[in-house]
């Protein structure tokens, strides 16, 4: 064997690892993702009057509004305990996000190929960005809207707003958190184009079920049932998906160039075969030089063994 190809199968042979050693990985990446948490949630705890301040915003925007002047109380001895917690909670996770992504991706990456290799550090900076948008739009668009509509009601009923703290608290992180994974969505159809799972073609025939999905959604995650709130919310979500179709088609478009260049004619049907052989045959060769890997580690005694009978 050349000893070039020797190194190369060694050094697969150190990024190689047995079960018990992915799940000891696996434990140091709960125990960190465990840990940032915690920390986060003591930066709220430290910083807790102003997270408070922040979080009422909405409510107090849309209190403004129809001059009301306070709607928040605890019902219980210990309703402010569930409100302090879920304070707590709301901040960590949303502080503690990055870091877990980060260290979710650090254990994910030894297992992909070069071509998903190449899309996971952009797919995480443009997940965490969308996350971020999605939550900014929840909080400063769609929970003030949703607001506004509930105390107009209220007030035009003729009722007084009496809401429980918790109760608010659990509301933002619901549709901030939800609507935040919401527009997620994209990425993840821009990704199964990419790697030939999904096409644009079939993007463009399943729009309709999409947009009805979405309002769908809308009416799961928004507490209102008013068609202006879902329409807020499902709206963005239709143009995301419609950006999600076009980016498919630059990705189509710039694989259609790599294959003409390398074969000639694009024919689409072939194209999508020969990946699949291609991921085959990849498969194949990692097995094999699994295989041999594995063979010269447990031939050397006994090409000894051979060596030394044919000396006798």
């Amino acid at each position: 064997m050349v000893a070039g190809e020797s190194e190369d199968l060694e050094k697969s042979g150190e990024l190689q690892m047995t079960f018990l050693e992915h799940l000891e990985e696996l434990r140091h990446v709960l125990f960190k993702s465990v840990v940032s948490f915690i920390l986060a949630v003591l930066v709220v705890a430290v910083f807790f009057i102003k997270f408070n301040q922040f979080l009422r915003a909405p409510l107090e925007k849309a209190m403004a509004n129809h001059g009301v002047t306070e709607a928040l109380v605890t019902t219980g001895p210990f309703g402010v305990f569930s409100f302090l917690l879920q304070i707590g909670f709301m901040g960590g996770i949303s502080l503690a996000s990055p870091f877990i992504l980060y260290f979710v991706s650090t254990f994910v990456a030894p297992g992909l190929n070069v071509k998903e290799k190449r899309v996971l550090l952009p797919g995480c900076f443009v997940g965490l960005l969308l996350f971020c948008l999605g939550c900014l739009f929840s909080f400063f668009v769609l929970i003030p809207a949703a607001l506004n509509v509930s105390i107009y009601l209220n007030k035009l009923l003729g009722l007084e707003l009496i809401w429980r703290a918790d109760r608010y608290i659990s509301l933002l992180l619901w549709m901030v958190l939800g609507i935040g994974l919401s527009f997620e969505f994209p990425l993840a159809i821009t990704l199964l184009v990419y790697v030939g799972i999904l096409r644009q073609q079939q993007l463009k025939k399943a729009r309709r079920y999409a947009i009805v999905g979405f309002f769908v959604l809308a009416a799961i995650i928004t507490p209102t049932g008013d068609p202006f709130t879902q329409l807020l919310m499902a709206g963005p979500m239709w143009l995301l998906y419609e950006g999600s179709v076009i980016v498919a088609g630059f990705i189509e478009r710039k694989r259609k160039r790599e294959y003409e260049a390398e074969f000639g004619n694009w024919e689409e049907d072939d194209y999508y075969d020969f990946e699949a052989d291609h991921k085959d045959l990849d498969a194949g060769l990692d097995e094999s030089a699994e295989n041999e890997s594995a063979d010269e580690a447990d031939g050397g005694p006994e090409e000894e063994d051979n060596d030394a009978s044919g000396a006798n």
